[in-house]
């Protein structure tokens, strides 16, 4: 499921299909109707390549799978919502996506989880090594959370300096807490070794879930980063969860 906060469109308003490479379009009894290149869908529909969808204000292109145009979309997509350095999603993608699970979680209930990450004693890391050594932790860093249990349903970001945050859809808060420790670990146990010097490496964690109270992804980022804080304040290298 996608959620679209554009007006009006309806809670469910359209249905892809997939049917072996073809892709079919429904429209799911929304109120203002799905239109196909200017024409009502009644029916079930076949999606050919250039195909215009419109679903209240907003209109849609639909682009097969390694067509050329996709590709060229795919990649600068990729450029503006990446960080250059970690090859993480940057601010402005997670605080999007942030928002849009948020809104998906209202509408079906479905478990949404934060966890904030924040490298102890970073400035004192590079005060010492150099920023360059700082640089390469950052960077290596995005390679053990990728390897160590980040799914392709998570949107992992470095969020600013050494502060990285990981949205996990369809976790709750006693599974992200689980998966924030063990990355801690990782983190921890990890040797960390920049021009022949093994570098102490740890980090605070926060996490957080969507529940009642939350009305927004700012709501459930400001909850995470208050368990962040509560880590760093009972001495660091811990994880802390939301206690509203």
């Amino acid at each position: 499921m996608i959620a679209l906060d554009f007006p009006g469109i309806s809670r469910l308003h359209f249905k892809l299909l997939q049917k072996e490479k073809e892709y079919l379009l429904e429209d799911a009894g929304s109120r203002n109707g799905t239109y196909l290149n200017n024409k009502k869908v009644d029916a079930i529909t076949k999606l050919v390549r250039g195909d215009i969808i419109k679903i209240g204000s907003m209109a849609l292109k639909y682009l097969p799978h390694g067509d050329p145009e996709r590709l060229t979309y795919d990649k600068l997509n990729l450029e503006a919502n990446t960080d250059k350095w970690t090859k993480c999603y940057n601010k402005a993608y997670f605080n999007r996506a942030c928002e849009m699970e948020v809104k998906k979680s209202k509408v079906t209930g479905i478990p949404l989880s934060i966890i904030m990450f924040d490298l102890d004693h970073f400035k004192k890391l590079n005060d010492t090594y150099g920023h360059d050594a700082g640089d390469y932790v950052l960077q290596h860093l995005s390679q053990i959370l990728r390897k160590h249990g980040v799914r392709d349903t998570d949107v992992l970001s470095r969020y600013g300096g050494e502060e990285f945050v990981l949205l996990l859809p369809k976790t709750n808060l006693k599974q992200a807490f689980e998966i924030a420790e063990r990355l801690r670990k990782v983190i921890e146990t990890e040797q960390f070794t920049y021009d022949n010097k093994v570098l102490p490496v740890t980090a605070s964690l926060g996490v957080a879930d969507y529940r009642q109270g939350v009305l927004s992804g700012v709501d459930l980022f400001k909850r995470a980063d208050k368990a962040l804080y509560l880590s760093k304040s009972n001495g660091r290298n811990q994880v802390q969860f939301y206690r509203g």
